[in-house]
């Protein structure tokens, strides 16, 4: 099961779920907080049920939704919710399999760096201008638990956004051309002492922001608070007054790389999602 959206009012929610149980997709609830729930479906169907939300956004109250509740027998209050909250666990099952991949890579190589073999492994994976596969390395090495949980927190959600709209392999694109770009640059600024998923995270906040602001695609757009703080962050770490050591030319040339390709991509975006943009 896939997250298709959130929603603040459970009740709609639940009569969206039926109606995509209606139209043959699985879906089902799950609590995120104590009003917002969160809609799983088929990933098998993510695509129709992408559809069927955008119709569901610009006509919530079409007597249709409301209509799926009494054929499917959930009509009274007390909603059948999968579980009682929308956990960790169950936001990384979530995810796609190259979304979980590059999270696990990463947790697994912190918890080596801590029991010990950070100097034998980062001599491994730091950036190496003679060798490719080093250009791309240095993104999966963390050097603190913070550092680690905020990149994978923006990677998750980012990357999830990403998924839902683009598929896997524009996710895929979207790591080699910020990790290659913010990683050569950092190198070349500062030297090969850094790591981290950062420059991708930065990227893909790029995309999303430039992507999501060129199409008007209301499932990657990022909203403007979020791309504010991420900013202020990025300012604040060139200005040094965050006593923490931080790659911030990686930030700045993911963000970058990550916005051009929001624009490359908003300007040959495939007639196909041209048309489901119609129905947003």
């Amino acid at each position: 099961m896939m997250v298709l959206a959130q929603l603040n009012n459970p009740r709609a929610a639940q009569a969206f779920v039926d109606y995509l149980k209606n139209q043959q997709i699985e879906a089902q609830l799950a609590v995120e907080a104590a009003d917002q729930v969160a809609i799983l479906v088929d990933g098998a169907k993510l695509e129709k049920a992408q559809r069927l939300w955008h119709e569901f956004e610009q006509h919530p109250n079409d007597e249709k939704y409301w209509q799926a509740s009494w054929q499917v027998g959930t009509t009274d209050s007390a909603l059948s919710y999968q579980g009682s909250s929308l956990n960790l666990i169950s936001r990384f099952k979530a995810l796609s399999w190259l979304n979980q991949a590059v999270s696990l890579v990463c947790v697994v190589l912190y918890c080596l760096f801590v029991l010990g073999s950070f100097n034998s492994l980062f001599a491994i994976l730091k950036f190496d201008p003679n060798n490719p596969i080093q250009w791309f390395t240095p993104a999966v090495i963390h050097f603190s638990a913070i550092h680690l949980i905020f990149n994978l927190m923006w990677w998750m959600s980012l990357g999830a956004k990403v998924e839902k709209r683009l598929g896997a392999t524009q996710l895929v694109f979207i790591f080699i051309i910020t990790a290659l770009f913010s990683n050569w640059v950092q190198f070349l600024m500062v030297g090969d002492n850094f790591g981290g998923l950062s420059g991708v995270v930065y990227g893909l906040l790029g995309f999303c922001w430039i992507y999501g602001y060129l199409t008007g695609d209301s499932v990657i757009k990022v909203d403007k608070p979020i791309v504010g703080f991420m900013l202020v962050w990025l300012v604040l770490g060139f200005a040094d007054v965050l006593f923490v050591s931080m790659a911030n030319w990686a930030h700045l040339l993911g963000l970058v790389s990550g916005g051009f390709y929001g624009w490359f991509l908003s300007t040959t975006k495939p007639a196909k999602l041209k048309a489901n943009d119609t129905n947003t």
